[in-house]
């Protein structure tokens, strides 16, 4: 008997286009998950009404309810109405915040980050332009698992492109995004599929330890 398809919850916090890459990927059967919740810091989220219209749950919870010296008791609060749909996997997809690391340990190893940049390089925001300004001739993104550091847990895969003379930081990221995407649903059906496990601080595929990012 088949096992059941891998229960993920997805984090936004504006348009989704991660997200929507997920849902057509589970629709299509290319990757065996079902995506029980998704949830927004931002309770206007576009990314949320492709949710809804897909049939899945959604989750708005405002930090703005709370005072801004309060952040580890919004995550809290966050997470615990997410674990209520019981996911095997969170998946942060253009998430705007840095989490807490009381809130993140008991999802080790079972939560994971898409990042439009080579990471260990630019992390944080505007990647694209950072990307340019340094005179990159190659950039990309990354998935990688979450810890407390700003985009700087253990390293799953990444996908790289060639910049070209022309970009700017608009057609670079129009360029990276499809693949962004196929990146995000090849890790999240490598996870489906049992292939890759984080132990310690070391990502392993296929139980071999990963000396760096697999390409996709």
């Amino acid at each position: 008997m088949p096992a059941p398809p891998l229960r993920v919850a997805v984090l936004i916090s504006g348009r989704g286009s991660n997200l929507q890459a997920l849902i057509a990927a589970q629709r299509s059967g290319e990757v065996a998950i079902d995506i029980v919740v998704v949830a927004s810091n931002r309770p206007a989220a576009e990314g949320l009404h492709h949710a809804a219209a897909a049939g899945i749950a959604t989750l708005a919870l405002d930090p703005g309810h709370m005072p801004a010296s309060d952040r580890a008791r919004y995550d809290a609060e966050l997470f615990g109405r997410i674990a209520a749909f019981t996911p095997d996997l969170i998946v942060l997809a253009g998430f705007m915040r840095v989490l807490d690391a009381a809130v993140l340990a008991p999802w080790a190893g079972r939560i994971i980050n898409v990042h439009p940049s080579l990471l260990p390089k630019y992390p944080g925001l505007h990647t694209h332009r950072r990307a340019l300004e340094a005179g990159d001739r190659v950039h990309g993104a990354s998935v990688h698992f979450v810890s407390a550091e700003l985009d700087a847990g253990p390293l799953l895969a990444c996908t790289e492109i060639a910049l070209k003379p022309s970009d700017t930081a608009d057609t670079l990221a129009a360029r990276l995004l499809p693949r962004e995407h196929a990146l995000l649903c090849r890790c999240v059906q490598w996870i489906a599929d049992g292939r890759v496990q984080l132990r310690g601080n070391t990502v392993h595929f296929d139980e071999t330890p990963l000396s760096e990012p697999l390409r996709v």
